[in-house]
């Protein structure tokens, strides 16, 4: 795994965006697990009344810890109700913003629109840009110059993983494009996978979002109170821990530039508490091979197909313990990555992955 040390360009519009087209990389040819398409079928069936039981526990655990929060404030017995208020705001949010804009959450398509219209302004993630961030994601996964959604680049910046479990980094980040959003501007990377056609609609959405901070700011001063801001805005900084401890297991310390989703992707069992708040992305390897499997579905497929995956981490301390040493190697060796192991039951990778392995390793990038 060790080889000589090279440089990334993550850059969407860089040098290694056009060698990623070059090598086929972009927009490739992925691999799947057989599944009987009649199996399958019945998997990709979405519902209503699940969703709808699932965001109103949700909303309504929202409502009850923010009301106790709220009736608690100026002691520190509001602390423990703020926190839960903030994790379903600050992380529970990331995974309903993930699910309703696939689509697969809701079978009524409105229902996947208002929640992920919701979720987009809780997480601070304009839902136009986002929702073609995320097709690209899915199309080029960890194709270095292609996802634009890449947590942890190489070599990993670890000062600024630790800040993300507060959400200085991103929030930061966030507030930035927003107001350049809002401002009529869009970044070259934008530019790159948006639609010319949609980029009015991420400008007017920011727009929109600012004026309901200001709003928001304007509030806490008239009352002279940060209550306002404890509900709305911050809770993106102390609620985001939880998104970030899961979210970094996708695909950390995995391979990039590769086309098979066992290699770049993980899954990690994990707690019933952990599993709600991130709507069952614990099965992330399954998610990116069959997108369109809802939520409540991927247990079920993880079951249909788990013979020919790696196996899963055993928890999510398991999945740091192995991906944690990863990143401190790739602070000396950024093409360090750690490969999964198939079961003997599984479909061998590609002979082209091993190809495209060996000529992104000696290819020079500088």
């Amino acid at each position: 795994m060790d080889a000589a040390i090279t440089t990334r360009d993550y850059s969407l519009t860089g040098r290694d965006a056009r060698r990623a087209v070059e090598m086929g990389l972009a927009a490739a040819d992925w691999y799947h697990t057989d599944v009987p398409r009649k199996q399958l079928k019945a998997l990709m069936k979405r519902s209503d009344a699940r969703a709808m039981r699932d965001t109103a526990i949700w909303l309504g655990a929202m409502a009850v810890s923010g009301a106790a929060a709220a009736s608690f404030w100026g002691t520190w017995w509001c602390v423990p109700f703020f926190a839960v208020y903030g994790v379903l705001y600050g992380s529970a949010a990331d995974s309903r913003w993930h699910e309703c804009g696939h689509g697969t959450a809701f079978r009524t398509q409105w229902m996947n629109d208002a929640v992920y219209q919701l979720a987009s302004f809780m997480i601070m993630r304009n839902p136009v840009t986002w929702r073609w961030s995320h097709t690209r994601h899915h199309t080029d996964t960890i194709v270095v110059g292609r996802d634009p959604e890449i947590a942890v680049m190489r070599p990993p910046d670890l000062v600024r993983l630790i800040l993300n479990f507060v959400g200085l980094v991103d929030v930061w980040h966030a507030v930035g494009d927003m107001l350049r959003n809002a401002s009529g501007r869009l970044s070259a990377a934008e530019a790159a996978f948006i639609p010319e056609m949609e980029q009015h609609k991420a400008i007017r959405v920011a727009r929109i979002w600012v004026a309901s901070y200001a709003a928001t700011i304007a509030l806490a001063v008239w009352l002279g109170s940060f209550l306002p801001l404890m509900f709305v805005g911050l809770p993106r900084l102390y609620g985001a821990w939880h998104h970030v401890m899961t979210g970094l297991l996708q695909h950390g310390g995995l391979a990039d530039n590769v086309v098979d989703h066992r290699l770049n992707s993980r899954t990690v069992h994990m707690n019933p508490i952990s599993r709600f708040i991130y709507w069952n992305m614990n099965y992330h390897v399954e998610h990116h091979m069959f997108p369109m499997v809802p939520y409540h579905a991927l247990p079920a497929l993880h079951e249909l197909i788990k013979h020919d995956l790696p196996a899963p981490n055993r928890s999510i301390l398991d999945g740091y313990r192995e991906m944690l040493p990863a990143f401190l190697r790739q602070l000396r060796n950024e093409d360090y990555f750690v490969r999964r192991e198939l079961p003997a039951t599984a479909k061998p990778y590609r002979e082209e992955l091993h190809r495209i392995e060996t000529q992104a390793a000696a290819s020079p990038r500088t």
